[in-house]
């Protein structure tokens, strides 16, 4: 009796070592499973350009930044897209705004990380300067293991160049990673886990840098969780019904910017 601890200790050790190694093990699978599974493409032009409301009507323009969900992956028409449907949102107005006259762009290139939104804002830049631009960024670098108080750096740095040259910024958060269906339970969780950290240095960058933060992970993540509808066929890229409920999400801050940039 007096070794039946010592026993006890060694079997929960060995015990807790299979259960590790198992774990790691599934991880393992289920992120090569993650990385072979067909995922939606982009089939829209790298610089989207459309115009909305009357021609007649005070002119906006809005340009987008970021990774796929700046260009749209998961849908095929662009009034699907999240700049679509913000252009429309815009164009449409309020009583106290009356309707505008969007000028709609989009810089985003798919599979960005925050250290290629350089480019992007050189990019954004050229010709006649955007009132308003909307960065959506931080899912691949999320995916791909980037610190978030690095990749935040980046990030900042792109709004405070943005700012500095008179546009009003905003900002969508990394999205809700925990609500994708192309990872399977544990590793959907633990992208969820990475996700929010990374949304966190990234509001704080942004506020730092003079930019509006909008939270996509805590004001739709719910919605995305619920409905599998709001993503595309690889359930991991937002379907049309997923970049509307990103677009309402924007809108109020991104209404509110197009005023402060009268």
């Amino acid at each position: 009796m007096a070794g039946l601890p010592k026993q006890v200790g060694r079997a929960a050790a060995t015990g807790l070592l299979a259960g590790a190694v198992g774990g790691v093990a599934l991880i393992a699978g289920e992120l090569l499973a993650a990385k072979a599974r067909r995922y939606a493409k982009p089939t829209m032009g790298l610089a989207l350009r459309t115009s909305m409301g009357p021609a007649t009507a005070t002119p906006l323009r809005l340009v987008l930044l970021g990774d796929s969900a700046a260009v749209g992956v998961g849908v095929e028409w662009l009034s699907d897209t999240v700049g679509g449907q913000l252009a429309r949102l815009l164009a449409d107005g309020t009583p106290e705004t009356g309707p505008r006259h969007v000028l709609l762009s989009s810089v985003g290139v798919a599979g960005s990380r925050s250290s290629d939104l350089g480019t992007q804002v050189a990019r954004a830049l050229l010709g006649d300067r955007p009132d308003v631009a909307v960065v959506l960024i931080g899912a691949y670098d999320a995916t791909s293991g980037r610190v978030p108080e690095e990749a935040a750096i980046h990030l900042g740095q792109a709004v405070r160049r943005l700012r500095s040259a008179g546009v009003q910024v905003v900002v969508g958060t990394c999205p809700d990673l925990g609500a994708t269906r192309s990872i399977a339970p544990p590793l959907r969780q633990i992208a969820g886990v990475v996700g929010r950290r990374m949304a966190k240095a990234q509001a704080r960058a942004v506020v730092e840098a003079g930019g509006v933060v909008v939270d996509l992970a805590g004001e739709t993540g719910a919605v995305f969780r619920a409905d599998a509808g709001t993503l595309c066929y690889d359930g991991f890229h937002p379907s049309a019904d997923g970049y509307r409920v990103w677009a309402h999400a924007l809108y109020p801050a991104v209404a509110k910017a197009a005023m402060s940039g009268v």
